[in-house]
């Protein structure tokens, strides 16, 4: 049977089924509740529970959790962040959530077009200079809209489809050789549903990234279940694990900043351990990539968002 397409971000029902999977996942004991006897009829805290710990009523609750945000305000938003024990990646999905939620009840906003976004010249000339670096800058989104030789050698795989912007998350969930190249796949692939479900929060009328949701949706089982966890994280620091197809396994850890002057766009660059095998594979593809004639194509800037 063919998966249902999303067609748009709807605030109301996004926060609904976000407060509603946080609170079924911490218990009673988890929040310092006393338990006593009988069968609960939900899985985690109850309504009256996480409004008690917030410090509401719960019709104000019951409201909120069904999509109803008008007047709500960051002190509420803060009260509640605590009693869900929501992390810093949950506590921002939530207020980016009551905020659309908010302004599509007071003026009900039709999905955006895209818009170009453009890698500026000076950043372009900066990935340049990370000779040593393999390092790109994509949107949220997860299109890859510039990058640099080496970044180019290393996400070989990921810029095989002629298809342009090159994008992580179709590459992840479409392309067989994901599961090669990733050798946490299933890792990445979670924390990429993620990453876009937090973007989708932040710009729930993006209608680019609208589109590449539905897409996943109906060609990825495990991305539809990966959506409807609407589980949310930051993408700052971490280690990655590849096997790539000339030098074989590398693992580099990673950095991921935001352009002061290019708000929505992420630059992530990546090193290896001196020293270290990993650090032998990226000086034999910096050399090769230095050498090559012509140099590899750089990704075209894209209209999407």
């Amino acid at each position: 049977m063919r998966a249902r397409t999303v067609e748009a971000v709807d605030s109301r029902t996004e926060i609904r089924d976000f407060l509603t999977s946080r609170r079924a996942r911490i218990s009673p004991e988890q929040a310092g509740l006393p338990v006593y006897g009988g069968n609960r009829r939900v899985a985690g805290l109850r309504r009256e529970e996480v409004a008690m710990l917030a410090g509401v009523s719960v019709d104000y609750y019951t409201r909120l959790e069904r999509g109803n945000a008008t007047g709500v305000s960051d002190t509420v938003l803060e009260a509640l962040a605590r009693a869900l024990q929501l992390d810093d990646a949950e506590r921002a999905h939530l207020f980016d959530l009551a905020h659309a939620g908010a302004a599509s009840i007071a003026a009900p906003t039709r999905r955006r077009p895209a818009r170009q976004q453009v890698v500026r010249p000076g950043v372009q000339r900066l990935l340049d200079a990370m000779t040593m670096a393999p390092a790109y800058v994509r949107n949220g989104r997860l299109d890859i809209l510039a990058t640099n030789a080496l970044g180019q050698a290393v996400f070989a795989p990921i810029f095989a489809d002629p298809g342009r912007p090159a994008n992580i998350a179709r590459f992840i969930f479409l392309d067989p050789a994901a599961q090669d190249f990733y050798v946490e796949w299933e890792q990445m692939a979670s924390d990429t549903v993620a990453l876009l479900r937090g973007e989708a929060g932040r710009d729930p009328y993006n209608r680019a990234l609208t589109d590449l949701v539905g897409e996943l949706s109906t060609r990825s089982d495990p991305f539809r279940t990966w959506w409807a966890a609407h589980n949310v994280r930051l993408h700052r620091t971490g280690t990655k694990r590849l096997r790539h197809p000339v030098v074989g396994e590398l693992t580099l850890a990673y950095e991921s900043m935001e352009p002061t002057a290019d708000p929505g766009l992420r630059l992530n660059a990546y090193s290896a351990e001196p020293g270290s095998p990993s650090q032998d594979a990226l000086n034999l593809l910096a050399s090769w990539a230095a050498a090559a004639t012509p140099a590899p194509d750089r990704p075209a800037t894209s209209p999407a968002e």
